[in-house]
């Protein structure tokens, strides 16, 4: 059976640079993949390849068995949530509009009732008729990811959705992702930090120069070799008091 998030072999370019380099990739129902890798590995390609926006030269994404490509806009839309790094919003709309925006399917008060739900999950209910322009970058970061937790879809792409925040927004918004996933959906997200993406996710990817080099269990992926030669670091994982932890220094 395939994977509900799948990637095969994948090639893509962005303003004449090879960003995606034969990457390969499967994300199961009730997982969470942490996607990792230094800056410039490919990752946001690879969501936003997944999400249909950005064309692949060679390869497949698959949503739910089906080539991205062949799917309309509203398909897409049906199957897959996409959470992006940018957290800009053009309009200074009250959080719980912005928040509606993410369940297009149902009606408007349907949708305002699941968006209220959504925003006391993160923890900002209080926010609701605050207008967005007015919030500080760490909540409208929980506003944002109220609105992709609106859209019960069941497949969840969120690229780095902790970057900037302080580690109790950042564990919140895992915890939010993570119970997505317990929950039945499969959820990718791309990470910075080793040690969450070890704490959280049932499965690390480790990108680097545009291909996947490993996936397995976050131990296995982020082995001492793998560290060494993907992200320059000489570690080795201990035991912490909240799950796993890294210790590691830069590689002579």
């Amino acid at each position: 059976m395939i994977a509900p998030l799948t990637m095969w072999d994948a090639d893509a370019t962005l303003g004449g640079r090879k960003v995606l380099d034969g990457a390969d990739v499967q994300v199961e129902y009730g997982q969470l993949v942490a996607l990792v890798g230094p800056n410039g590995a490919g990752k946001s390609s690879l969501i936003k390849a997944f999400a249909g926006l950005l064309a692949l030269d060679g390869g497949v994404a698959r949503l739910n068995g089906d080539d991205v490509t062949t799917l309309s806009p509203r398909e897409r839309a049906r199957r897959v949530t996409y959470l992006p790094q940018e957290r800009r919003i053009a309009w200074n709309l009250p959080a719980v509009e912005v928040a509606a925006l993410g369940a297009p399917f149902l009606s408007g008060a349907e949708a305002l009732a699941r968006a209220h739900a959504a925003l006391a999950e993160v923890g900002v209910a209080h926010l609701a008729d605050r207008g967005v322009a007015e919030m500080s970058g760490g909540e409208r970061a929980r506003v944002l990811l109220a609105r992709a937790l609106t859209n019960e879809t069941p497949l969840l792409l969120a690229d780095e959705p902790i970057a900037g925040l302080d580690p109790d927004a950042q564990r919140l918004v895992l915890e939010r992702l993570r119970a997505r996933a317990d929950d039945g959906s499969a959820v990718l997200v791309s990470l910075h930090d080793l040690t969450l993406a070890a704490a959280f996710a049932d499965g690390v990817a480790v990108m680097d120069q545009g291909h996947v080099v490993a996936q397995a269990s976050p131990m296995e992926a982020l082995e001492p070799e793998v560290l060494r030669q993907v992200f320059g670091l000489d570690g080795q994982w201990i035991e912490g008091p909240n799950g796993p932890l890294l210790a590691a220094r830069r590689a002579q």
